[in-house]
């Protein structure tokens, strides 16, 4: 990507689209604090959160120099420097099948409920796809808060999650002894170790994101709320040589009504090794006056069921997409990562706004690795879908088995799904382990 991807201007298209309404589309100057303390308190108020405090808004104006952050504006509002729109954007790593590929996070889409309908929403999204293009990212990347929203710009769920609630005096341990050693550790000690551990892991984790900014610091407890960092404990596993491997950070909520019936809240689970992995999870099931244990964010191929003698005690309580993607150079981006073997495979895309539209070949040899050009092979494989699906299964977190079944993609003959999903989908489902 481009080293000055954060100083593009405000896209002409979309700032053109807006300003026939009497909207001004604007990018924040991270240096102004009057600019960002008004877009930090409309990105507050479209969450339904509170009025910004001056020490969380001294948080937030570190990582305005990492965002490209825009805003719509009303001039004639009663509040014209507040936006009734936000977004904001950074260039982000993607773990994907073989490596990692760069990324256009998207975040912070909020727009006022005085201005609904008025195109902001589409403005700025489709702004940022083009911004992103710009950039020189292959695709851009969200988490969401309404999955009924962002299909329409080409975006499809790409990895998924699930929630826990365990019941920990009766799960039962099955796995082996860990051959390291437990740590309890403070939260700057905690810190130190998560920067490296956090970034080995999410380099590990297919569908995981860098993460970047305030969200790191916020894992330990928010650091402009002394109550909320007192919440959290942190317990760190280290191998016979006294290497870090794993951390966890979590919470201890009391039962008012008994003090023998603790809850366990785990905030994160992060782990370099399988030792580690099982060593924090038995930790965590087995302390002292804890019924229950509650894990959300995990991922949908949890090795936990395993190491536990009565998986029944492990209740899944939600799943739900996580990841969304969506596709913009679908040449780079599947040049991108490997594959799980050789084959041939070509797909039709069909893209309302044209960024991806088009066919590709994807020759891919014994090694995995593979030769990507544009349009198709007159024969062999082939699928034809849209561009959303086509993020669903750019990291192999859909089947198109399964997609086809639905007839939400065509075959060009029988089995050209199976085999999509034979060189697509990696051992283990890919994964998003945080919220950005």
């Amino acid at each position: 990507m481009h080293d000055d991807a954060l100083s593009i201007p405000v896209d002409a298209t979309s700032a053109a689209a807006l300003a026939a309404r009497g909207l001004r589309m604007a990018v924040v100057d991270p240096t102004d604090a009057a600019q960002t303390r008004a877009w930090a308190e409309a990105d507050a108020r479209g969450f339904h959160g509170g009025a910004v405090s001056d020490a969380f808004f001294a948080e937030l104006s570190e990582d305005f120099p990492l965002n490209r952050t825009v805003g719509v504006y009303d001039d004639g509002s009663a509040e014209p420097l507040t936006p009734v729109g936000t977004v904001n954007a950074w260039p982000a790593a993607l773990t994907v099948p073989g490596g990692e590929v760069g990324s256009w996070a998207i975040s912070a889409v909020t727009v006022a409920p005085t201005h609904r309908r008025r195109g902001i929403a589409r403005a700025m999204l489709e702004s940022e796809l083009r911004v992103a293009i710009a950039a020189g990212a292959p695709l851009a990347i969200l988490t969401v808060t309404e999955a009924t929203i962002y299909r329409r710009y080409g975006f499809g769920p790409a990895t998924w999650s699930t929630d826990f609630e365990i019941d920990a005096r009766r799960v039962g341990w099955l796995g082996a002894e860990a051959p390291g050693r437990l740590q309890l550790v403070g939260r700057d000690a905690a810190i130190a170790t998560a920067r490296p551990l956090f970034d080995a892991a999410r380099r590990a984790t297919v569908g995981d994101v860098e993460i970047v900014g305030h969200r790191f610091g916020r894992l330990f407890g928010v650091p402009s709320d002394e109550a909320d960092q007192k919440k959290r404990r942190f317990i760190r596993y280290e191998d016979v040589d006294g290497t870090p491997r794993g951390l966890a950070i979590y919470r201890l909520v009391e039962n008012p009504h008994d003090f023998t019936d603790f809850t366990v809240e785990v905030e994160l689970l992060s782990a370099t090794t399988d030792e580690a992995y099982a060593a924090l999870w038995r930790y965590l099931l087995e302390l002292d006056l804890v019924h229950t244990v509650r894990a959300p964010l995990r991922t949908v191929d949890e090795p936990l069921r395993w190491l536990v003698r009565d998986p029944r005690m492990i209740r899944t309580t939600e799943l739900r997409e996580h990841l969304w993607i969506r596709v913009l150079d679908p040449v780079a981006a599947f040049a991108a990562r490997s594959y799980s073997g050789a084959g041939r495979l070509a797909l039709r895309v069909a893209d309302p706004l044209g960024h991806a539209d088009g066919a590709i070949t994807i020759e891919a040899d014994a090694s995995g690795r593979a030769v990507v050009t544009a349009g198709e092979s007159p024969d062999g494989p082939l699928l034809e879908l849209p561009v959303d699906l086509l993020g669903s299964l750019y990291l192999g977190g859909a089947s198109a088995v399964a997609l086809a079944a639905a007839g939400r993609l065509t075959e060009r003959t029988p089995g050209d799904a199976a085999l999509a999903d034979r060189l697509l989908r990696p051992p283990i489902a890919p994964a998003l382990m945080t919220w950005f």
